[in-house]
């Protein structure tokens, strides 16, 4: 190659740049839109040939989605994120090494990202139950989550690196005996490196001055009302004693707003 097609191909490889850059600052569609205009600028500008459209990957893609659409409105997600916060209270010790298997096999099994931000109040909260420095668990599951888009056979990310394996002769199974065994060792290796980062919360002290101080708080679950009927040990006449103490406080409120009104409405002449 001589140094005008070097030229011609670094200029080439700065428009892709700066059109993804565009398309990255514009987000969402934006991306797709100034990629198809980088697009344009290469093909009719650099006189380059298009290629092929990859009708299979977008194939795989809309079928993906719409399998996890429908698992989503069948209840499938929301009932995957129930087993997995019950796993997560049921080995709260080791939740430095629980926390990310759960948050991969969550996201293998879903095929989104999107079920992780589910179990992180429940991870946060299980955390500070324990004494356990909260960010060693919720980083560990957050790169986990990511190992799990690479490993999901019904992710989109999964859909779109098939076609550009099957040249070397790879097909989804062969992908994911590279993709899983790795992650598991990965996601272990983390673990342990992320179960040495900092101070335990009772010796930390920017930690235990902004709990003294009011600032910081540890999560605790939702409490049930102590008039709720479904709560055992709560006869009918606490609940009713509860209803009348409940009801004789809103009409004093009530009185009491309608106090001033009284008042003003006193002052006002009559109307002759």
């Amino acid at each position: 190659m001589s140094t005008m097609d070097w030229v011609l191909v670094a200029v080439q490889g700065l428009v892709v740049i700066g059109f993804i850059a565009l398309g990255v600052r514009s987000g969402g569609i934006g991306l797709g839109l100034w990629g198809g205009v980088g697009t344009l600028i290469l093909v009719f500008l650099f006189g380059l040939d298009p290629g092929e459209p990859p009708v299979s990957a977008m194939l795989i893609i809309i079928a993906v989605v719409s399998a996890a659409a429908a698992m989503q409105a069948a209840g499938g997600v929301d009932y995957m994120v129930l087993i997995a916060s019950g796993a997560l209270r049921a080995r709260p010790k080791a939740l430095n090494f629980v926390a990310p298997y759960i948050s991969y096999v969550l996201t293998i099994l879903t095929g989104t990202s999107n079920t992780f931000f589910s179990i992180i109040p429940v991870i946060n909260e299980v955390a500070y139950a324990n004494k356990i420095r909260p960010e060693r668990a919720l980083a560990g599951s957050t790169v986990a989550n990511a190992l799990g888009i690479t490993s999901s056979p019904v992710a989109a990310a999964m859909a779109t690196m098939l076609p550009l394996v099957e040249v070397y002769n790879y097909d989804l199974v062969d992908v994911m005996l590279i993709t899983i065994p790795a992650s598991i060792v990965g996601i272990l290796a983390m673990s342990i490196v992320m179960s040495r980062y900092g101070a335990e919360l009772e010796d930390d002290a920017e930690y235990q001055r902004r709990l003294a101080a009011g600032r910081s708080s540890r999560p605790r679950r939702p409490r049930r009302s102590s008039c709720s009927p479904m709560r055992s040990g709560a006869s009918r006449s606490s609940c009713s004693a509860c209803s009348r103490s409940a009801c004789s406080a809103s009409s004093s409120r009530s009185a009491r707003r309608s106090r001033p009104r009284a008042a003003a409405s006193s002052r006002c002449p009559s109307p002759r």
